[in-house]
């Protein structure tokens, strides 16, 4: 081979390993994340806006404890959650002990307002913030409203599933699953059951979260 022709075969080599190195870079679909939540590992950071507009990042709260809660103001199960007081007891409860509390609605065309009002009737005091396209419920894996997750002072999914074993809301003395995993991880101790079956609604991701997950 001269060197012509040399140099032109090494070009076209050196351009396809090329293309296809940027093939392998190339941006995801809308909705779409390679960066998963899993358990026992740390939760890749995510930034989000409440219903006021505040952006709020979960490495803002670092060496702080996190519950994250699904949410979603048209769901029967949120509603009756709520109307036990539910939700906003158990925030109470552990706000005291430094956790951080954070609703997040990845439910298609949401609106800011509509959980604005709901959060004054309902007396919730913790943010809820908006994820229009899905990409940190697709994260988390978020099936159903509410999904309860709860990360440890070192940023790691410790739990994810139900807030509770009161799925048709009628049992008087409920265990809370959550409660038991945020009892666990404060006291320096692994969460004996880190992961229950969510109920509720499922989540109504918008279409292009929901292909591209």
């Amino acid at each position: 081979m001269n060197k012509s022709k040399y140099v032109a075969a090494l070009a076209v080599v050196l351009v396809g390993g090329s293309l296809a190195y940027l093939a392998s870079q190339s941006v995801a679909a809308p909705g779409a994340s390679s960066a998963k939540a899993e358990i026992g590992q740390v939760v890749p950071n995510f930034t989000l806006k409440d219903v006021y507009g505040k952006s709020f990042s979960l490495s803002d709260f670092k060496d702080k404890t996190v519950v994250l809660q699904w949410f979603n103001v048209g769901c029967p199960a949120i509603n009756g959650c709520d109307e036990r007081k539910v939700m906003a007891e158990t925030y109470a409860k552990y706000a005291e002990k430094g956790v951080i509390w954070l609703a997040v609605d990845s439910t298609a065309g949401a609106d800011a307002e509509k959980n604005r009002i709901y959060a004054a009737q309902k007396g919730l005091q913790f943010p809820i913030l908006m994820d229009p396209d899905g990409k940190v419920g697709h994260m988390f894996g978020a099936a159903s409203t509410p999904h309860m997750f709860v990360i440890d002072k070192a940023g790691k999914l410790v739990y994810t599933g139900a807030i509770d074993d009161n799925k048709q809301g009628d049992n008087e003395d409920p265990k809370s699953y959550v409660g038991a995993a945020l009892d666990a991880t404060l006291a320096g101790k692994a969460v004996d059951t880190p992961r229950t079956k969510s109920y509720g609604c499922g989540v109504k991701y918008a279409r292009k979260a929901r292909s591209g997950s």
